[in-house]
């Protein structure tokens, strides 16, 4: 199998872009701390390539990509590309010293884990930053392939979130690292955990309300204001019918409201550049206040999925094009 560029928009990702925000709202805390207590200590060589299950995969993965890019290596015994790709990487995690972090999942034993991160063929190769999920390459892959995609990820850890990795010492015992800090509770977590829940009940209408009460007193509350987007998305699209505004959308391609509600369900369904492109489009059709209300829902759309993630700055570009 020829190595490929991996996509996310294949997947239903809202569960997913809303554990990678609050993710990487809580890694952003714990760096913070950690650098407050005088960082963590050093680990041995030895420590810089880990076995992850779904048990340990928040302490393991999203606390420490707080500290360092985790690199993750999705495998099983079967896979023989698998046997010739997670040796190279093993070995490069101990040569850059600390600057990325080797986590390993066996697909078999953990499907969950394979599920969330969308894996449709394996070897797989992701990494998380700061709590965001990030694809970096599928199948068999060279070495200096790989090294260039290794570059990559450091250089953007380190100039985006500023993590500049690990210290490796080699007298080190292995599995002495320090833990991740624990991230002190905020004056909003009852809050935020209660809009998590309603979230996760399907009660959408009390997980915009919740958000709001944050919102109310914290205008400037980045997890609420991410929050508040997507649930009012699941909340516009609970009241729909897929079948009528799909045939509403084709056959008014220049009606906004239409072309609005066909973009949230694909959006919903995980087709996150179709539901771009559609926006855009409708945008280049429209004017006055049908274009202007296109223009918004794009925007909050961006909001929903994320601004680091590249089809939101790659339709940031197409939509200054379509305005100008």
């Amino acid at each position: 199998m020829q190595p490929r560029n991996m996509s996310m928009s294949g997947v239903v990702d809202l569960a997913a872009v809303k554990a990678a925000q609050e993710a990487k709202a809580k890694a952003e805390q714990t760096r913070a701390e950690t650098a407050r207590q005088g960082g963590a200590g050093a680990v041995s060589p030895a420590d810089l390539v880990i076995d992850v299950d779904e048990a340990g995969f928040e302490r393991e993965v999203l606390q420490r990509s707080a500290e360092v890019p985790v690199v993750i290596d999705f495998w099983a015994e079967w896979c023989q590309p698998c046997k010739q790709l997670s040796p190279v990487l093993e070995r490069l995690a101990v040569e850059y010293d600390g600057r990325f972090l080797l986590a390993k999942i066996d697909v078999d034993a953990n499907q969950m884990l394979m599920q969330q991160f969308g894996v449709q063929g394996i070897p797989a190769v992701f990494a998380v930053v700061a709590g965001q999920a990030l694809p970096l390459f599928q199948g068999a892959a060279g070495e200096a392939q790989i090294r260039q995609t290794l570059d990559q990820l450091v250089q953007v850890a380190e100039e985006r979130f500023g993590l500049t990795g690990l210290t490796v010492d080699p007298d080190a015992e292995p599995g002495t690292q320090a833990p991740a800090a624990e991230v002190p509770a905020g004056p909003y977590d009852a809050l935020l955990e209660a809009a998590v829940q309603a979230l996760d009940a399907g009660d959408f209408g009390g997980a915009v309300q919740a958000y709001k009460n944050v919102l109310a007193d914290d205008p400037a509350n980045t997890e609420a204001k991410l929050g508040l987007a997507q649930a009012e998305l699941l909340h516009r699209v609970g009241g729909m019918d897929p079948q009528q505004v799909r045939k509403d959308a084709a056959e008014r391609p220049a009606d906004a409201q239409a072309q609005i509600a066909a973009a949230d369900l694909d959006l919903v369904g995980g087709h996150v550049e179709d539901a771009f492109g559609r926006l855009i489009d409708t945008v280049r059709r429209t004017a006055g206040d049908d274009r202007d209300a296109v223009r918004l829902r794009l925007l909050e759309l961006f909001e929903v999925v994320g601004p680091d993630d590249p089809r939101v700055a790659a339709a940031r570009r197409a939509l200054a094009r379509a305005l100008f």
